[in-house]
């Protein structure tokens, strides 16, 4: 599944048409130039392959200042899950294994 690039001027549109389709929504927070963001990239392809009621939107830190902001990335990668506009499930910096994000979202199904 290609995730969804996002950027400070169609994110919020984008997030509220992917919860209208009622998934969970994955913010990924990083960069082409950051080894671990890619091997993250490959944790969240595998949980796509998995859920089908997932989208993955991907958000270059670099370009989009105010976005990192606003959920308080302060590393790279980031990945938080939320089930609603208004219920973060997980947070973390860091690489992330598929199982672990499969496990947070099957917990809300």
């Amino acid at each position: 599944m290609p995730f969804i690039h996002v950027d400070e001027d169609n994110f919020d549109e984008i997030v509220a048409r992917e919860f209208s389709k009622e998934k969970f929504v994955i913010l990924k927070f990083g960069s082409n130039y950051c080894d671990a963001c890619q091997i993250m990239e490959m944790e969240l392809e595998e949980l796509c392959d998995r859920l089908t009621n997932v989208s993955v939107l991907s958000i270059d830190s670099n370009i989009s200042e105010f976005l990192t902001q606003r959920f308080f990335v302060e590393e790279i990668p980031t990945t938080v899950i939320f089930k609603e506009a208004e219920k973060q499930l997980f947070y973390r910096t860091g690489i992330t294994l598929a199982d672990d994000m499969v496990d947070v979202i099957l917990k809300e199904c």
